[in-house]
């Protein structure tokens, strides 16, 4: 087994949007790079979804490879401009996390 370490950041949370807005706000943000990890180098994983459509809450939950291949991302034009749009009306109550990754795993 090799033992290399990385650091991998890993976005998790949830992103609260008014609730009459919440579907147009997940097909906006479908509508861009965003969800697809292959349309995002450094990406492990994306994915988002309505946990309750009734109060806005989206669950949001992201790996990258490293601060830098997420800064890319959001430096985007796609995504800068949905940022723009959404981040004056939404609740953010994501957070960004290190995870320190050793070795392979069974």
């Amino acid at each position: 087994m090799q033992d290399d370490a990385r650091t991998t950041v890993i976005i998790a949370g949830r992103v609260r949007v008014p609730a009459e807005d919440v579907e147009t706000f997940i097909a906006e943000a479908r509508a861009t790079p965003y969800p697809l990890a292959a349309a995002n180098p450094g990406n492990v994983m994306i994915s988002f979804c309505v946990e309750d459509a009734a109060t806005g809450s989206v669950t949001v939950f992201e790996q990258w490879v490293s601060q830098e291949a997420l800064d890319r991302h959001v430096a985007t034009p796609e995504i800068t401009a949905l940022l723009a749009k959404w981040g004056p009306g939404i609740r953010n109550e994501v957070r960004r996390f290190d995870a320190a990754e050793k070795g392979a795993r069974a």
